[in-house]
């Protein structure tokens, strides 16, 4: 079951659920649903487990949600912003 590895994951890397939700789901409730009785559709749980497999092959830049990624077009002037929603911040 999904929320027994989600739980696993939240004890082992100290993290809140609110939290993993926002970065795994796009959703701050989604692990307190699922402690509920939510049941994911298949790809939302294939999704959820590559983000944490992401996150703990120590690849957090790739398990951030796709909203918060650096921006990779090219722009060399800026290599460090992040793009949230159509604002750009410095990372």
């Amino acid at each position: 079951m999904l929320i027994r590895k989600v739980e696993n994951f939240l004890r082992a890397h100290k993290m809140a659920a609110t939290k993993f939700g926002r970065l795994a789901a796009h959703d701050p409730r989604f692990v307190l649903d699922l402690r509920m009785g939510r049941i994911p559709r298949k790809k939302t749980e294939e999704r959820t487990l590559q983000w944490m497999a992401e996150f703990e092959a120590g690849s957090r830049t790739e398990a951030r949600p796709l909203s918060f990624r650096p921006k990779t077009n090219g722009h060399s002037d800026r290599s460090h912003a992040l793009e949230v929603k159509g604002f750009r911040h410095a990372a």
